[in-house]
């Protein structure tokens, strides 16, 4: 019982145990990680060729707190917001709209999203958002697929030399120190829940 209760997400703690009102809140907290996704890749920091946004370090932290399937259905909805013509993604509207910005040259890095908060997720489903090694780890890991991801997609279009170049490298420090940032910022979080003594 005792072990049941700590493998659950952080964002357990604001949900309702069952019925509609769960799901009620599941669906307002899905909706508040969209607005929150979305005004994170409208933060920018220019440095060069690449636009640099505070959205992957975003996904980290809502794939920790809610856990893989809210934190996968989170993603996905706010792909499907994309899909439908909402300007939710970095640079958009000046850079197109809906699919067709989907399908360019950020699509793998937005699927990759996805990929991250299921990894990310599954790790704190687990308990691993509680220490900040182990999460370290697991958002390292979910970064590098989600790279790979983004890598694989952009060299189909424009090549591997200048993928690797503009799409890769740009981002391996800024996106450590994001990691870094996640995995403290999680366990810390969590030091903070008073714990209830087993029974």
């Amino acid at each position: 019982m005792a072990l049941a209760t700590t493998l659950r997400p952080l964002v357990s703690f604001a949900l309702p145990e069952k019925g509609v009102n769960r799901l009620g809140m599941q669906i307002l907290l899905a909706v508040a990680g969209t607005l929150l996704l979305t005004l994170s890749a409208k933060t920018k920091v220019v440095l060069g060729p690449v636009d640099l946004s505070l959205q992957t370090l975003v996904v980290m932290l809502i794939a920790a707190a809610f856990g893989m399937r809210l934190g996968v259905a989170t993603l996905l909805l706010y792909m499907a917001e994309g899909a439908a013509g909402l300007p939710v993604f970095q640079s958009t509207p000046e850079k197109g709209i809906g699919l067709a910005y989907m399908v360019g040259p950020t699509g793998g890095y937005l699927a990759g999203f996805v990929v991250m908060a299921a990894i990310v997720g599954w790790a704190a489903d687990r308990g691993w958002d509680r220490n900040p090694f182990k999460l370290f780890g697991a958002v390292i890991v979910a970064d590098i697929v989600m790279l790979a991801m983004g890598f694989a997609w952009l060299a189909w279009l424009i090549g591997a030399e200048k993928s690797w170049a503009f799409g890769v490298m740009p981002f391996l420090v800024p996106d450590l120190i994001k990691a870094g940032l996640a995995a403290a910022i999680a366990p810390a979080v969590w030091s903070l829940i008073p714990s209830k003594p087993a029974k």
